[in-house]
Formats: structure tokens, sequence, C-alpha cells
């Protein structure tokens, strides 16, 4: 009996952490470019007892096991696209497909997001709500009256005195191996890992990347209902498990009273 406390404290435990998980998704359900993340448990080691043998030589065809758990093994974030909303800033940016913006941080590290609320910075470089700037670096003229992105990534700018548009760059997007390898550091930015593969660049709308799409952003992919069922259903397991918990103690105080 003393097996089933412990294997229901790992049930406790585990579920704590998908509802850790839950938590999380419902609180970015509104923020721009977050992906879902999913639990993914495992068995805790097995106790054989007996083993499966022939019945022709006194076996069983069966084998005599007892689990002892269950554990968590990874978090499984999943990128698939979230909803795209019109907001008509020029400096929104969202990707229709596959793909993450580079940022460069102050340390000189490369950082990938699916977040594309960009804003101008004081020299009128094009950085994330943090002030970090997308690599490769797009310089906007401070006299530039509009700011047009376009669908494959180049960004053109019309300036006072210019009948074309004047061309300041053009953004790449950075694709992994494996994305859900991907490590992320909080404020809607991933790092690369070698579970993640090394990224690739490509121009958007080629090599399976996404297009751009201006005066748009990419909503969270969270599912608040989906994950209401979730929660609902992590905590009943929190509690069956406890049930276990209190019934294995009531059995063994019976023991401790036996006569």
């Amino acid at each position: 009996m003393l097996k089933s406390l412990n294997t229901a404290a790992t049930g406790m435990d585990a579920q704590q952490r998908k509802m850790d998980t839950i938590a999380n998704n419902l609180a970015n359900v509104n923020t721009t470019g977050f992906k879902r993340s999913r639990t993914e448990f495992e068995e805790v080691y097995v106790e054989t007892l007996r083993r499966a043998g022939a019945p022709e030589n006194g076996g069983k065809p069966a084998p005599l096991e007892t689990g002892l758990g269950v554990r968590t093994v990874s978090t499984t974030r999943s990128f698939a696209q979230g909803n795209l909303v019109g907001t008509e800033n020029p400096l929104d940016l969202a990707i229709e497909g596959a793909g993450f913006f580079q940022v460069r941080q102050p340390d000189g590290t490369v950082a990938y997001t699916r977040a594309g609320n960009l804003r101008l910075d004081a020299s009128g470089r094009l950085v994330t709500q943090h002030g970090e700037p997308l690599e490769p670096e797009i310089l906007v003229p401070s006299d530039a009256t509009g700011l047009t992105v376009q669908r494959d990534g180049r960004v053109l700018a019309t300036v006072p005195g210019r009948t074309d548009p004047v061309e300041l760059g053009t953004l790449e997007l950075a694709l992994f191996p494996n994305p859900g390898g991907l490590e992320s550091m909080g404020r809607n930015l991933f790092r690369e890992t070698p579970g993640s593969g090394e990224p690739y660049l490509v121009l958007p709308g080629e090599d399976g990347a996404g297009g751009i799409a201006q005066g748009f952003l990419e909503t969270s992919n969270v599912t608040a209902v989906e994950e209401m069922i979730e929660m609902i259903t992590t905590q009943r397991a929190y509690e069956m498990n406890s049930k276990v918990i209190q019934a294995v103690d009531q059995m063994l105080q019976r023991l401790t009273n036996l006569r």
C-alpha cells in the first residue's frame, strides 16, 4: 500500500504541472503570436514481480507487474497558425504560414518571434516592443511619409521629392527543422537549441515560409473553451489521485487498529 501512496502522489504532481501549463495558456490567450503548450506524460518504471513464460514449462502467459506512477516528460508547443486580426497599423506585421522574425539581442545573439507588433525607435529602426531591432536591420528615414511592407518581405518607404518608393531592405524569415525544440525566453521570444536544429533563412513566401501581411497581427492560437475543458479534466484527475491517498490512508489506519 505504501507503493500506492507514492503512485498517487506522482499522479497529483503530474496533474499539477499540467494545470500550470493550462494556466499559462489561458493567461496568454490575448498575447500576440503566443503558441499554446501541451504537457506530455510517461509511465514511471514498472516493477515486474513475475515475467511471462511458456505455459508448457509451467509459466504464466501474462506477466505480473506493478506500475509505479507517472511523470512529466516534456511540454510540447503547438506552432499552429493563429487568427489574423486587422489593425490598420502599418507597423503591425503577421506571418501567414511558417517562419519566425529574427530579433537581435543586446548581447549580439539572435532570438526568434512570431509577434509582429513592431515600432520605430529614435534612430528609425524597426524594433520590437522592448526596443530590440529586427535582423536584418531596417532603417526608416525620418522624413518618410509612408511605409509599405510587401508580401515577399520588401520594405518600401515614401519620401518627399521622390515619385517612386525607396526600398529600405528585405525582411528574412527563419525556419527550423524542429520548431518544437525551440526554447522559450519569455517576451514572445524563442532561442535556438540542439533540439530545434540550426535555422535556415529564407525570403517570405519561399521554401515553405509564409508571406508577410501588413496591417495585421497574429493572435494567440489558444482556444479558451478547449483549455477550460482540459482544466476540468485535470482537476478531476487530481481529485481522483487524492482520493486514492485518502483510501490508502484509511486502509493503513484499519491495519494498525487490528488486535
